[in-house]
């Protein structure tokens, strides 16, 4: 039973499932835990952060890579609002070869290909948010309508598109090894999630 000098103690501690045996011993417990917390957090930060690649730095990325024999998959999207049809995907795509590189449209890029009033994310949390998935090992925001200049930097040995590309022609195809097409789960849509929304709100 927490005493009422030490109740404030007991409530923090009890998130960590910690039982405070005295009001001292439990204060440097909690702090420590809180502690270990952060640097936990800290280093989940700095890790996804630095995922988020450019055009210098993912030209030696990748060349480190394939000197290990790791084969590059590539991929590329607005991933507007991340929902599970992007999820699914990017799992597939990860499936076909050792490393994943995600090409993120730009701000200036999706207001381009969607309209003035998207993306509703920025370029930066969108890229962050992809990176935190585990199947993504990296991200690299492009400013051009299509990935074709980045994908030559990257020589990826996979290209992945989705099924819509199906008979048609896909950017990139004439540099890579291989392009595979991937099916998205119907129904799951950034544009039918907005509209959904709007609806009901």
């Amino acid at each position: 039973m927490c005493s009422l000098y030490s109740s404030r103690l007991c409530a923090i501690n009890s998130e960590y499932k910690i039982w405070v045996s005295s009001k001292s011993s439990g204060y440097v417990t909690s702090l420590k835990v809180n502690e270990r917390k952060k640097q936990t957090e800290a280093d989940k930060l700095e890790e996804i952060n630095a995922k988020i690649q450019n055009l210098e730095t993912i030209s030696t990325t990748v060349a480190e890579w394939k000197e290990q024999h790791q084969k590059i998959v590539f991929t590329n999207g607005c991933f507007d609002i991340l929902h599970l049809g992007h999820i699914k995907y990017l799992e597939k795509a990860k499936k076909v070869g050792d490393v994943l590189i995600i090409g993120i449209n730009s701000d200036a890029s999706v207001k381009r290909l969607k309209g003035k009033d998207r993306p509703i994310n920025n370029e930066f949390d969108r890229a962050y948010l992809i990176n935190s998935l585990k199947t993504v090992d990296y991200t690299v925001i492009f400013n051009e309508d299509t990935p074709y200049e980045l994908i030559k930097i990257i020589k990826p040995d996979i290209l992945v598109k989705g099924g819509d590309y199906k008979n048609k022609k896909v950017v990139g195809s004439d540099i890579v090894k291989k392009t595979k097409l991937i099916e998205f789960i119907e129904g799951k849509s950034t544009t039918e999630l907005i509209n959904k929304i709007k609806k009901c709100y």
